[in-house]
């Protein structure tokens, strides 16, 4: 496949619930395909789901090599022994980068290494060098529109760029267009853009 091909994946099991869930119309023990994310119960479902925006970037680049992958809290699980999440008593912390780029290499053979004092111009640059870039950003990138309070808190997967613009996949976009080939002027894209992230050949 090519890589205006790589496949979405949301973190969610219903990409139609997003909406609902982000403005609080819905919550994750209303998500029906819970199963679907490799979750052993509900309870496991509504614990990660919210966490696992990164675990669907390696979802979608493992999909993209393979045409397979392991769902998206199997793949969760299988990273903790590697410390790319930490709990924090109630909270769970990460994805963390440098643990990650480990267990990618370690569990599917994935060149990664992590990535820091970007700015959007260097994007193109660093997609000739590597075929993926799990990038930070704010959240509220689904809504461009939007002046984000801060940079980075979300992991989307940018697989193309040229001088101007940058194409994504948003593992939490409410709408097909928020979600799938997003593409973004570099202006825009860095005003959410916190400037690290992991490459991925």
């Amino acid at each position: 496949m090519s890589q205006s091909d790589v496949p979405y994946e949301c973190q969610w099991a219903t990409p139609g619930l997003a909406a609902d869930l982000i403005v609080g119309r819905a919550t994750l023990v209303d998500d029906a395909n819970w199963v679907q994310s490799g979750a052993a119960s509900r309870a496991e479902y509504v614990e990660w789901a919210n966490h696992v925006c990164g675990m669907a970037c390696l979802k979608m680049v493992l999909m993209h090599r393979d045409g397979t992958a392991p769902p998206l809290l199997e793949l969760a699980r299988r990273s903790l022994p590697y410390g790319a999440y930490v709990r924090d008593g109630e909270r769970i912390k990460g994805l963390i980068y440098a643990p990650f780029v480990v267990f990618v290499r370690e569990q599917f053979a994935l060149t990664a290494e992590v990535r820091v004092d970007l700015d959007e111009h260097q994007l193109l640059r660093l997609l000739e060098q590597h075929r993926y870039f799990i990038a930070s950003v704010h959240p509220s990138i689904r809504q461009p529109v939007v002046q984000p309070p801060s940079r980075g808190g979300h992991l989307v997967l940018v697989f193309a760029a040229d001088r101007h613009s940058v194409t994504f996949h948003n593992p939490s976009g409410t709408s097909p267009a928020s979600r799938q080939k997003v593409t973004m002027s570099l202006s825009d894209f860095g005003r959410f853009f916190a400037g690290r992230g992991i490459a991925i050949t």
